[in-house]
């Protein structure tokens, strides 16, 4: 069937089983969750096929995080999908009102590559916890892990509740061109704009989960072998093609030599050749392993040292994890968002001085602080606009189901997981009932009189 002919079929199921009981709702999740066990084998192998993913890091990153969604989702289900009593203002005395969350409609998902199985599944997970059928294109630069999620998706969904379309670009631009009732996208801001244009072209609400680049301060009171720790895990897992990920480094000037011996010796722990150099995955495409090599060619090019890593191998696809030191401005590492293994230090006055370099930037989807006191990660929560503030760790945000995950303007909009992921795919309704005081509103109503205008003027005492 043709992308049309499905969203019309999914929009006729809709319109005659506007609301799914939680039974339904619940069963495809939980045959989501069976079938995601099932094929836990099958899916590490295609991502290896894909760009050499390692199993720890699909167990980690892809299967662990999905699960928690998952179970999360089947879990407080039911508290989402109760009407909210909301309390009655006295002007409204005789009334109550409730809060019903209802699905939106048939939706349209468009996955990325960097986790194929965690940011498939993961809008799936929210548009069937809303009862909204969808249509979904995975990412086309992991087309193994893609077929094997199709099959999977469409072994659970009939075509009237869930559609997998596979392609590139062109397939995207057609499915976009339908009226759907909410888009989710994550990927690039300049892929997003593109997704939000066509999305108003039809008034549909729209869920842009893009990045930008996180900065990571690094306070002189921190503890710097779990900082080094904690940044060499979230930089070089997925080979830093995580959209989350610390971009650049603001390095205290009193820790800055310490701290560059240790993060130097945890990433030569971690990823020298010969040891665990197995585990840093792949570049994505030939195209971006070349503009990760660019990237250290012009940070060179620009003056800056390459303190460890530096070199990509275009067999393999895989590029050397780099750790490059004070980069000016102008260098493409400081103006692009680098979604790769390559990581820039630089070095600070402080917290004031850290704050301001980032204000500069657009607005992170992230931000990481290490430091001893929470008045250090406060200062920066109450200055930087971004999606969220770490303290002594780095990507755990993701994984937070009670937290809901976004970011603002250019690192993207609206929010994911959890319960947000849930009524990012509703509507909120609000059901309000007249119990008794029917003569209430009559003393305002018309014929209008001076009489009225006076009891409507006293009424605003009761706001």
């Amino acid at each position: 069937m043709t992308p049309s002919e499905i969203f019309e079929l999914q929009k006729a199921h809709f319109l005659a089983h506007p609301n799914p009981p939680i039974a339904h709702r619940k069963g495809r999740l939980q045959a989501l969750r069976k079938a995601l066990m099932e094929r836990e084998d099958e899916l590490k192998e295609a991502l290896w096929k894909d760009f050499s993913k390692s199993s720890y890091e699909v167990e980690l990153t892809e299967f662990l995080t999905t699960l928690v969604e998952l179970d999360h989702t089947l879990r407080h289900l039911a508290r989402w999908m109760k009407p909210q009593r909301k309390p009655t203002p006295i002007v409204l005395i005789g009334t109550k009102t409730h809060v019903r969350c209802l699905p939106k409609g048939p939706s349209l998902m468009i996955a990325p590559w960097n986790y194929a199985v965690l940011l498939t599944l993961g809008p799936i997970i929210h548009a069937t916890a809303a009862g909204c059928p969808f249509v979904i294109k995975p990412s086309e630069h992991t087309a193994h892990a893609a077929g094997v999620l199709k099959r999977m998706i469409e072994e659970i969904y009939p075509p009237e509740e869930g559609a997998v379309f596979l392609g590139g670009a062109d397939t995207a631009t057609e499915l976009l061109e339908l009226p759907f009732a909410h888009v989710h996208f994550t990927g690039s801001a300049r892929v997003g704009r593109i997704v939000m244009k066509a999305a108003a072209q039809h008034l549909a609400s729209v869920t842009l989960e893009l990045g930008g680049k996180s900065p990571t301060y690094i306070d002189a009171s921190a503890d710097l072998a779990n900082a080094a720790k904690g940044i060499c895990f979230g930089k070089f897992s997925n080979a830093g093609q995580t959209c989350i990920a610390p971009d650049y480094l603001l390095v205290h000037r009193e820790v800055a030599e310490r701290f560059k011996a240790e993060l130097t010796s945890e990433i030569q722990r971690a990823y020298v050749p010969g040891t665990g150099d197995a585990e840093l995955t792949a570049i994505i495409t030939s195209d971006e392993l070349e503009r990760q090599a660019e990237l250290i060619q012009d940070a060179r090019d620009h003056g800056a040292q390459v303190l460890i890593g530096g070199r990509a191998d275009s067999t393999s696809r895989r590029v050397e994890a780099t750790l490059i030191m004070d980069p000016p401005v102008a260098s493409r590492v400081m103006q692009e968002e680098i979604f790769g293994p390559i990581l820039p230090f630089l070095v600070v006055d402080g917290v004031e001085d850290a704050i301001e370099r980032i204000q500069r930037r657009p607005k992170p989807l992230s931000t990481y602080v290490y430091a001893k006191s929470d008045a250090v990660m406060d200062r920066f929560s109450e200055s930087i606009r971004t999606g969220a503030v770490c303290k002594n760790t780095t990507l755990l945000q993701f994984v937070q189901p009670f937290g809901p995950f976004g970011g603002e303007g250019n690192s993207g909009i609206g929010r994911s997981h959890g319960e947000a992921g849930f009524r990012a795919f509703s509507n909120e309704q609000v059901v309000l009932r007249r119990r008794w005081g029917s003569w209430i509103m009559r003393l305002v109503m018309p014929p209008y009189s001076q009489r009225k205008s006076w009891i409507g003027k006293a009424f605003r005492r009761f706001t």
